[in-house]
């Protein structure tokens, strides 16, 4: 038997839409990390970027166990003298919703060149509105 192995020529993106409303922001980010690989079609190769793209909504509504609002903290830094800065993901979800699921989504990828090009193809909106109508995603 043959193996038969990728090649990105033939690729075919699909459109995944997918709704965060009431989805555990763990679960929920192996999910969409596992949809941009591409892990779930036949032809899956690590070495070719096979996956689709996948548009959020609703990041708003996700849910988190536990007392992880107010235990979990992210961490930034300006590079410059004194500029570290921690928030809460309580406040961060206050602010920017989206990147609560980008941040985790991102570090389910590959820590490798294709996580980049990967990310560029995850779109994450607050509310229940996206603009990608005219490439019919399918919903999941």
């Amino acid at each position: 038997m043959k193996t038969t192995l990728a090649k990105l020529e033939a690729v075919e993106r699909k459109w995944h839409v997918l709704d965060a409303q009431g989805q555990i922001l763990g679960r929920f980010a192996s999910q969409v990390a596992r949809l941009l690989m591409g892990k779930d079609k036949p032809l899956f190769t690590p070495h070719v970027d096979a996956g689709d793209y996948v548009v959020v909504l609703n990041a708003r509504e996700i849910r988190v166990t536990g007392r992880k609002l107010t235990d979990k903290i992210y961490h930034r830094h300006s590079m410059y003298p004194g500029g570290h800065k921690q928030r809460t993901l309580q406040q961060v979800m206050a602010r920017f919703p989206e990147r609560v699921i980008e941040e985790a989504v991102k570090c389910m990828l590959p820590k490798n060149r294709q996580q980049a090009r990967r990310l560029n193809r995850l779109h994450i909106y607050a509310g229940a509105q996206h603009p990608h109508a005219a490439q019919k995603p399918i919903n999941r």
